[in-house]
């Protein structure tokens, strides 16, 4: 690791500590030749997933784009960004866990309307309502009926 204030080759670790979450490490390291000290951290890097749209298109999954939707489907109800949060959290961990790094968004949209119901019906219904693509009344009503 290079010193960002001398450019020396040398340095070594003084500190070690894991994140909460045990995500990254935290190393402060000091140089060998100047002895001024930084930090620098340390992370896995994850393969990126890959997002199918219904027209087949490919994008990278991207978690502030999720949480959008999510934060949409949520307004002026009782879900707070902490439960949103979670969602995201919770969802990209399910994703990472399979055994492919393309998912479908349809699967996407089932594991948040599936987390959604359980926390608030009213943003499960319009989160429902754009994922499933509601044309008329009568969609809501089936929808609306099944949480009844």
């Amino acid at each position: 690791m290079r010193c960002p204030f001398c450019d020396h080759q040398d340095t070594e670790v003084v500190e070690t500590r894991d994140s909460e979450d045990l995500s990254t490490i935290r190393r402060r390291r000091e140089c060998i030749k100047c002895t001024k000290r930084f930090t620098t951290y340390e992370r896995v890097e994850r393969v990126p997933l890959i997002v199918i749209k219904k027209d087949g298109r490919k994008e990278q999954f991207d978690r502030d784009k999720l949480k959008h939707g999510i934060l949409k489907s949520c307004e002026k109800t009782i879900v707070g960004i902490e439960d949103i949060e979670k969602i995201v959290d919770d969802v990209e961990k399910e994703l990472r866990s399979l055994d492919t790094i393309e998912v479908e968004s349809k699967k996407i949209g089932q594991l948040v309307a599936q987390k959604l119901k359980k926390i608030d019906k009213i943003a499960y219904i319009r989160f429902a309502s754009v994922f499933r693509r509601f044309v008329d009344l009568e969609d809501f009503e089936k929808e609306l009926q099944k949480l009844l």
